[in-house]
Formats: structure tokens, C-alpha cells, sequence
């Protein structure tokens, strides 16, 4: 091999390892935060606590309320899940509408499932 094409390698293997510290340092610097091992074993605690009610209201009788509470329940929980764990709380703003635009198109089927059924 001629040393002008070990020269040009070695070149390109540098830069290439420049290029992979600066984007590593990137995102030490954009995922910088650090969240204590207390606000998850909070979170788990209150996800537990939810799951417990979830479970008691499923066993009374409460009409057509029974539904909905578990309904709220569940949204409780989704959006402390994504807020801490899956760390939406440290996201871009355009992360956080791209997730809106999503849950009001879910909203807006569940709203027409349930207008459907309850006019039948």
C-alpha cells in the first residue's frame, strides 16, 4: 500500500473519530439532566397507588361513572409515565406538540366511538 493511501486513511479515521466526540458531547450537553432515584421511586409509588385505586373502583358498582373514572385514571398514569420516565419533561417543544397533536387525535376517536354507541 502507498503511503499517500495510509495517509488519506489515517486522515479519514481521525476525522471520523473528531466527528464522533463532538456528537457525543452533544448530547452530554442536550441530555444533561439529572433526575434522582427519589422522583422515580415517587413516581412508581404514585403509578402503584393509581393501579390500587384502578382496581378498588373496578370491583364498586358505578354505573356508567366506572368507565370514565378509569378512563381519567389511566390518563393520570400515561402522563406521568411519559412525563418522568420516558423524560417529555425535558424535551424540545416540537416533541411535546408532535405528542398533543397525537392525543387529541386519540381523544377524537374515542369521542366519536362513544357518541356512536350511545345513539344506537
Amino acid at each position: 500500500m502507498s503511503e499517500q493511501t495510509q495517509t488519506g486513511e489515517l486522515a479519514a479515521a481521525q476525522a471520523h473519530a473528531a466527528h464522533a466526540d463532538e456528537h457525543s458531547q452533544g448530547h452530554a450537553e442536550g441530555h444533561g439532566h439529572n433526575v434522582s432515584y427519589g422522583t422515580y421511586f415517587m413516581v412508581w409509588l404514585g403509578l402503584v397507588a393509581l393501579t390500587a385505586v384502578t382496581v378498588t373502583i373496578a370491583g364498586i358498582h358505578l354505573g356508567s361513572l366506572t368507565l370514565i373514572t378509569a378512563m381519567l385514571i389511566a390518563a393520570v398514569k400515561t402522563s406521568l409515565v411519559g412525563y418522568h420516565f420516558m423524560h417529555l419533561k425535558y424535551d424540545n417543544v416540537i416533541i411535546k406538540v408532535f405528542v398533543l397533536v397525537c392525543l387529541v387525535i386519540f381523544l377524537t376517536f374515542w369521542i366519536l366511538t362513544f357518541s356512536d354507541l350511545s345513539f344506537r
